[in-house]
């Protein structure tokens, strides 16, 4: 069997996830044909990452001419197809922030995956976010397509779920899948209750480099690392307030944002203007051996996002034995269990923020270590990629089981008791 996955932008850097869970996927016997909407390919610097380029077809690749041809040629050759489509994107794009161009192109987007899917034989398109690349996969569904699943991960599907005609995605999909229960709890907010059912949670996975690695004692060195794109839901400059108060109260430490994104100018900027240099470091983009050794360097790991969906960075954190600085924001509280393997702190709060950071810098290592070793173990029991792959492998046999009467399974999957609808 093979299936699509359709991602806005892949690979990316931020999307290191998603390659390690097609990797699991094609494990479990299920072929992925990589499809991508937009290039982002400069920004790439984990050779796994641009070797995964390589085996993706981009959908803007074909150019403003190869969408217009697959746009006519779709509506001369399926006529009744495609006024169903055209409508069901008008009706889209009524509330969403986007004007009409952009409907227009996401639509001529699935009259191109449209013939890429009929030419492989494909079925099924998976699409990851609840935004542009799931509306591509509707619309080419209504233009006589495959099926669709989709992966809601969050903030964003949670901020605008009228403007992105959550619901309808949601009627129209095979199935849902959420990384938290917290997602799934906001997906069931905008659908129907008939299609409770087809809402799953399966969670992203830490990667094999993280569950793997020897422990490594947590270092005497007052270091904090944040991993995250440096963008505003993830707090920076609220942790950068937090940093001055401590530099002020003449605490050493050295804090070091692991990252790269939209809002470093601004970073830059308050870093000079609070005179952080000597506490405060930016790095560039980030390779995932990179990502682990700043993790490894640094006493916990601290992420005060405003809104998340479950970030991966979290469960590699704490995968290594480092406590992680959070905050009670979507489904980061699943994961991290405050006193125990960490602590989280209401968004927004600089008071709190600052003190569970001097906290941090000032415990005993025995404490820490502690505290590492809890988060570890409950990584590898929720988080295993290989484990969470083969669940969504599983959702994807049964979808092919239902519409095309199929059974042949593959007998790791259903020995593994995770296949939806059977009991061994």
């Amino acid at each position: 069997m093979t299936i699509a996955y359709l991602v806005n932008q892949y690979p990316k850097v931020s999307h290191s996830f998603m390659r390690r869970e097609i990797a699991g996927i094609q494990a479990c016997g299920v072929q992925i044909a990589r499809f991508a909407l937009r290039w982002c390919g400069s920004e790439l610097v984990d050779e796994a990452d641009k070797l995964e380029l390589q085996k993706t077809r981009v959908v803007l690749g074909v150019g403003i001419a190869g969408l217009l041809v697959n746009l006519l040629l779709t509506a001369l050759t399926r006529p009744v197809r495609f006024f169903k489509a055209l409508w069901l994107m008008l009706q889209t794009s009524k509330l969403s922030e986007r004007n009409i161009l952009y409907h227009l192109t996401y639509l001529a987007e699935a009259c191109v995956l449209l013939g890429w899917c009929s030419k492989l034989g494909i079925k099924h398109v998976h699409a990851h976010f609840g935004t542009n690349s799931t509306t591509v996969a509707m619309l080419c569904q209504t233009l006589g397509g495959p099926s669709y699943s989709f992966r809601l991960h969050g903030p964003e599907e949670f901020d605008r779920p009228l403007g992105l005609y959550l619901g309808e995605k949601i009627k129209r999909a095979a199935f849902v899948v959420a990384v938290s229960s917290f997602g799934k709890s906001q997906l069931l907010r905008w659908c129907d209750r008939s299609d409770w059912s087809k809402i799953h949670v399966v969670h992203c996975g830490a990667d094999e480099i993280f569950l793997s690695q020897p422990h490594t004692p947590v270092p005497e060195t007052p270091r904090l690392a944040c991993i995250g794109r440096l963008s505003e839901q993830k707090g920076h400059l609220l942790l950068l307030e937090a940093a001055d108060r401590l530099a002020a109260e003449g605490l050493p430490f050295k804090l070091v944002l692991a990252s790269d994104g939209p809002l470093r100018g601004e970073i830059e900027t308050l870093i000079s203007q609070l005179s952080l240099q000597d506490h405060v470091e930016i790095t560039a983009w980030a390779r995932n051996s990179q990502v682990q050794q700043q993790i490894l360097a640094a006493r916990a790991m601290v992420l005060p996002s405003f809104a998340e969906g479950l970030p991966v960075v979290v469960m590699e954190a704490l995968a290594l034995g480092r406590r992680v600085i959070s905050t009670y924001v979507a489904g980061i509280p699943e994961l991290v269990e405050p006193g125990v393997c960490g602590w989280l702190v209401p968004a927004g709060s600089f008071e709190a923020l600052t003190d569970v950071m001097r906290i941090t810098l000032l415990s005993p290592v025995e404490k820490l270590e502690q505290m590492g070793h809890a988060g570890a173990d409950l990584v590898r029991l929720q988080h295993d990629v290989v484990k969470q792959a083969s669940k969504l492998a599983a959702l994807f046999w049964s979808n092919m089981e239902n519409s095309q009467g199929a059974s042949n399974v593959p007998a790791s999957i259903l020995q593994a008791n995770i296949y939806p609808n059977r009991s061994n």
